[in-house]
């Protein structure tokens, strides 16, 4: 960029924007198009020119530029000004950055937004250009002490790569021979796909339909007899915790008749018909064996083995779809294990409570998957005892709906523009938000049962600095629970508890306790979730290529998740796995 010297800043402790801080009040005759409108002429003004003392002059020193794939090709999240301005300088002018018209909608047109009495934001979309393609963005302003209004977020996101040519919705002819056409397709009678994804769940299909769509030819490789066996074969009381509104599938979106927490039996139909109805190309019984990295070819050489058939192939691209953890359970080796009596297995081998009827169990875990186990236990009569070795997060479905209720609703926006939206929040910011909101919920819509859980012995806590839970899944993928109502039979007795000790040794009938106690019981289910991803990979594709891997899941030095749908530190290698984040929009 031009002339100017960039702004400095010391990179300070991370807070908000509030009215307080910035010495600054909100006017009741503020018009937020009028606020808005001038900034992003500014704006683009100075992304036009190249002026960098003109731009650095429109964000707070401690702002945010959040950024995916529209000027990095990547996942960013750029604290602070003199970190923004650099990167600006340096991608802006090489990837052509143009902001074209501010956003009309009812949903991203500019709106002032009071999420606490002492902090208020105009919020806006824009639309944005780049030589690689067309995007959106959204940006957030806060007063100032001298009267002007600054950006404290700012967020771009690639929505189209430039020439991208989708494959015609509707086929304008009869395709009277469309059978025979899908089932040369699914048998790769043409060629080998140029992708081949592991793992038939959301993401892998989610994944397969958006390349299917642009017609990109990719494979789906599924371990399942059907799509949809990941939710059919686990306990059948499981519902999904999030609302029917967050969870929409790209294309093809559920009925509007669609129970708000959908059932793991009705989910798993459903992805099934969305694999045949998107054409999906799908191999069930099917899994990988082998995947050898050609360098010189810049290739994988695959094995696939389908219903006992080896299928060998070159694809360009592998990507792991392979949920949290890569699917592989973990159980915790316990000394004196063969002298147990009893049943010992992972909350994944878990089907139904029916099955240990008249059996005295003991759920090790108190996550999600630890107490709906324990509740679908209780509710049948058995027996069952939780284990929680260390303290839980626990905020209700009714939170949870309160915390997304802002985007993610009946009476919210179209679910593209709630995830463009939802992602528009730093990860940071969302953290500051959740120290404040965590503790709100927690001492007024959940206070009753958190006091109940308390008298019982059960150990609380609101996630990493009091963050909540979206800290917890982004750093941990779990240690909290959407209550659906075992906190309450865990405070009616109704299930067991064992609070702050570990298992030290089996016994003949049943565990011996860290603190010396022991209790006597048949069937010992572990809910104590998944192993590193890379453990997969290592398995398929051998030491040398997984030794290359970055860590898959946590938070990088941006607080952005590590090799989850980016570099995974190999090429051509991809992990594709889920992003919930609740919204405070």
């Amino acid at each position: 960029m031009s002339s100017g010297t960039a702004p400095v800043d010391t990179h300070p402790q991370l807070s908000l924007p509030t009215l307080t801080k910035l010495k600054s009040t909100v006017h009741a005759d503020v018009s937020p198009v009028l606020v808005a409108s001038e900034w992003l002429q500014s704006f683009t003004s100075a992304i036009g020119s190249n002026d960098i003392k003109k731009l650095g002059g429109l964000f707070l020193q401690d702002a945010f530029w959040k950024d995916i794939l529209a000027l990095s090709w990547d996942y960013r999240s750029i604290q602070g000004v003199s970190r923004i301005l650099p990167f600006v300088e340096t991608c802006a002018p090489k990837n052509r950055l143009t902001i074209s018209s501010m956003a009309e909608d009812p949903y991203r047109s500019p709106k002032l937004i009071k999420l606490f009495p002492d902090l208020s934001w105009i919020q806006f979309g824009f639309a944005l250009e780049t030589s690689i393609g067309k995007g959106n963005g959204f940006a957030r302003l806060v007063p100032t002490s001298s009267g002007k209004w600054k950006a404290y977020t700012v967020f771009t996101s690639l929505e189209t790569l430039a020439g991208e040519k989708s494959v015609p919705s509707r086929l304008p002819y009869q395709e009277k021979h469309w059978a025979e056409r899908r089932q040369r397709e699914i048998e790769l009678v043409d060629g080998d796909p140029s992708v081949l994804i592991i793992g038939g769940g959301h993401s892998g299909l989610e994944l397969a339909a958006r390349l299917g769509r642009f017609g990109v030819s990719n494979l789906v490789v599924e371990k399942n007899p059907r799509v949809g066996d990941n939710w059919r074969t686990r306990y059948k009381s499981l519902c999904l915790h999030d609302p029917v509104f967050y969870d929409q599938l790209p294309y093809l979106p559920y009925p509007s008749t669609w129970p708000i927490y959908t059932p793991r039996a009705k989910l798993a139909d459903w992805i099934e018909n969305y694999a045949q109805s998107l054409e999906i190309n799908v191999w069930t019984s099917s899994h990988v064996s082998s995947a050898l990295w050609l360098p010189d070819e810049q290739l994988w050489m695959v094995s696939v083995i389908r219903e006992g058939e080896e299928r060998a192939m070159k694809v360009k691209h592998l990507i792991f779809a392979t949920g949290m953890g890569g699917g592989v359970p973990v159980i915790p080796r316990i000394p004196a294990e063969k002298s147990f009596n009893g049943q010992i297995l992972h909350s994944a081998s878990f089907t139904s409570a029916k099955d240990y009827i008249g059996k005295k169990v003991l759920v090790v875990g108190s996550g999600n998957s630890g107490h709906d186990i324990a509740q679908d236990l209780a509710e049948m009569g058995v027996e069952v005892t939780m284990l929680q070795r260390s303290s839980t997060y626990v905020i209700s479905a009714e939170g949870v709906a309160k915390l997304l209720s802002g985007v993610f609703s009946e009476t919210g926006p179209p679910t593209e523009i709630a995830d463009r939206l939802n992602a528009s929040f730093p990860t940071e910011m969302v953290k500051l938000l959740s120290q404040r909101s965590a503790p709100g919920i927690a001492a007024t819509l959940d206070k009753e049962i958190h006091d109940k859980l308390k008298a019982v012995g059960f150990k609380l806590n609101l996630g990493p600095d009091n963050g909540g839970l979206l800290q917890l899944f982004l750093r941990r993928g779990g240690g909290y629970y959407v209550d659906v109502g075992a906190s309450t039979m865990i405070a009616e007795r109704k299930i067991g508890l064992k609070s702050g000790a570990s298992i030290q040794e089996y016994t003949q009938h049943g565990v011996k306790f860290s603190d010396g106690s022991e209790l006597s019981v048949d069937v010992v289910v572990y809910a104590t979730g998944f192993g590193d991803p890379r453990l997969l990979v290592k398995d398929i594709c051998g030491s040398d290529v997984a030794d290359l891997l970055h860590p898959v899941w946590g938070l990088n030095e941006e607080s952005e998740l590590q090799s989850v749908w980016r570099d995974s530190g190999h090429p051509r290698l991809h992990f594709a796995i889920g992003k919930p984040t609740p919204s405070y929009a």
